[in-house]
């Protein structure tokens, strides 16, 4: 029999970190919205997203079904403890989809500049709280012996968990301005190409900061690296993988460009597993820390719980692959579409 709780800590991952990627960039899309000046710009790059956006989502219920199926208590202590930054985080992906549907519905210019102002801004702010919630986890949240959270929705906004979400805007920004130049053609492809190279020094330049931060204050986030230096080649191929981008870009091969934004987010998404593990809330004091051993569901469970994810996450691969199939190619609007 496999490590059950180690599997279902990859596999938790796998659906967070395919959320990040394909949500990644519908947020990075709409951080970049208010930069177009036109309406027409500023339909295109929503219709960009339209067909997906929603079923891109669908990644986030998955893996939080996915963590309470697995890891009940590590599921009651983070949606309890969180409870106002989760909230805040649904408020915000609510708003912007009630802000791509409203938006066409009246032909004032007014009315479509609100929406759209709502819609960045919604978007900005999901993508900042995703990214201190990622380094909330890193740093340590204060739970008692019952694991339960301690603090308070300030306290979860210290300058690292800021610095991470900063970064997290960053990337998102930087993913979502590569796919909108695979999706566009003409004026606006040729201004996202300026968005990408500025997006990648704003993303580089956290990111650098960020890990300076990390080796800093958090040593522990780095053991895993110094006791086994095979898994350096990780933070190689992630540099490589971004570096690779603005190649891409040049030579117009878009969606190689896109697809190593791809790589380079899943990288990081794994470094920072390898870091965490086994620990899934790393806690103050340490010994209160919720583990893949300690938060996790019976063997039983784990196992029921493994086979209907080997039935069902080929499902889902092959429905996500077949939407972005059919909906592959550029936009185009042409006058007879509405708003």
């Amino acid at each position: 029999m496999p490590d059950l709780p180690t599997t279902w800590f990859v596999l938790v991952g796998v659906l967070f970190a395919g959320y990040a990627i394909l949500d990644g960039f519908d947020l990075g899309v709409g951080a970049l919205h208010l930069f177009t000046k036109t309406d027409r710009d500023r339909r295109v790059m929503i219709n960009a997203i339209g067909p997906v956006w929603d079923g891109n989502e669908v990644w986030l219920v998955t893996g939080g079904g996915a963590l309470f199926a697995a890891f009940p208590e590590v599921y009651a202590t983070a949606f309890s403890g969180f409870y106002e930054a989760l909230m805040l985080l649904l408020f915000c992906l609510i708003f912007r989809a009630v802000s791509i549907e409203f938006r066409s519905k009246q032909p004032m210019l007014w009315w479509r500049r609100l929406w759209d102002f709502n819609f960045s801004m919604a978007s900005l702010v999901a993508a900042l709280l995703i990214g201190v919630a990622v380094g909330n986890v890193a740093w340590g949240v204060p739970l008692d012996h019952r694991h339960e959270f301690m603090g308070s929705f300030l306290g979860m906004l210290h300058p690292y968990a800021l610095l991470v979400g900063v970064t997290t805007v960053a990337l998102f920004m930087m993913h979502g301005s590569i796919y909108v130049v695979m999706k566009t053609e003409g004026d606006l492809q040729d201004k996202v190409r300026g968005w990408v190279r500025n997006t990648m020094i704003f993303f580089i330049l956290c990111y650098v900061m960020t890990t300076m931060a990390t080796l800093l204050y958090l040593p522990h986030m780095a053991d895993k690296f110094r006791t086994t230096p095979v898994l350096f080649v990780l933070p190689m191929l992630n540099v490589l993988a971004v570096a690779n981008i603005p190649r891409e870009i040049h030579l117009g091969r878009e969606f190689r460009a896109f697809l190593s934004s791809c790589a380079a987010m899943a990288i990081l998404i794994a470094i920072f597993g390898i870091d965490m593990f086994p620990n899934l809330v790393l806690a103050h004091p340490i010994e209160h820390s919720l583990t893949i051993y300690n938060a996790a569901s019976s063997t039983k469970t784990l196992g029921i719980m493994l086979t209907i994810a080997i039935i069902g996450m080929p499902l889902v691969l092959a429905y996500t692959s077949i939407i972005y199939w059919v909906f592959r190619g550029k936009v185009k609007i042409d006058d007879a579409t509405s708003y």
